[in-house]
């Protein structure tokens, strides 16, 4: 079965959102602990109930968080390095486009996280990318040939 990206229900919202804050909370625990690493995988954070969580973080500090549903598959760190690289290069080609415009002068607020919204027409190419990701890895590569 493929990876799906899925929305969550607003019965879903309190537990997603601790989920979040609590990756985010063990990502500066693990950077500030450590000397200057070029590693960018930070590997397993934790898992919670019925979900494995995930942590990648930029050079310039971009912070990726992955959560998956917990299975009895054995997921390797090169599998998620791999697609985290490419969630990686997916958001460097979004911000990266001169046509995106987070500001423009009709924005009634100075504030962008409005314009991050999942819904935000602004970021449907960057959505796309991402929905190819989880296709790619969706898809199942035979390990030999008969």
């Amino acid at each position: 079965m493929a990876p799906q990206i899925r929305t969550f229900t607003q019965d879903d919202d309190l537990k997603y959102h601790y989920i979040a804050h609590t990756s985010l909370d063990v990502i500066e625990e693990r950077v500030n602990s450590t000397t200057k690493s070029t590693e960018c995988y930070l590997g397993l954070l934790y898992a919670m109930e019925e979900v494995a969580v995930y942590g990648y973080i930029t050079p310039l500090r971009v912070k990726i968080v992955l959560a998956l549903a917990l299975t009895d598959a054995v997921i390797r760190d090169t599998e998620m390095t791999t697609v985290f690289k490419a969630l990686h290069m997916v958001y460097y080609h979004s911000v990266s486009n001169p046509f995106l415009k987070l500001h423009s002068p009709s924005d009634s607020t100075s504030d962008g996280a409005c314009l991050l919204l999942a819904g935000s027409p602004k970021w449907r190419s960057f959505r796309q990318r991402v929905d190819e990701v989880a296709r790619a890895v969706g898809v199942v590569v035979p390990t030999s040939q008969a």
